[in-house]
């Protein structure tokens, strides 16, 4: 899940609520969509491998 941040930036939130907070966990953030899409991928294939 990518959002825009209001700096102009895009964070990669985990598609799961972390149970203890609430909230959804930080997976980075990064200066272009494009960076942080590829960045998804990479997560997933490492959750299956």
């Amino acid at each position: 899940m990518i959002r825009k941040l209001k700096t102009g930036e895009y964070r990669l939130y985990s598609r799961k609520k972390n149970p203890s907070t609430g909230k959804r966990r930080n997976l980075g953030t990064f200066k272009t969509r494009a960076a942080a899409e590829a960045h998804e991928r990479d997560v997933q294939y490492f959750k299956r491998h």
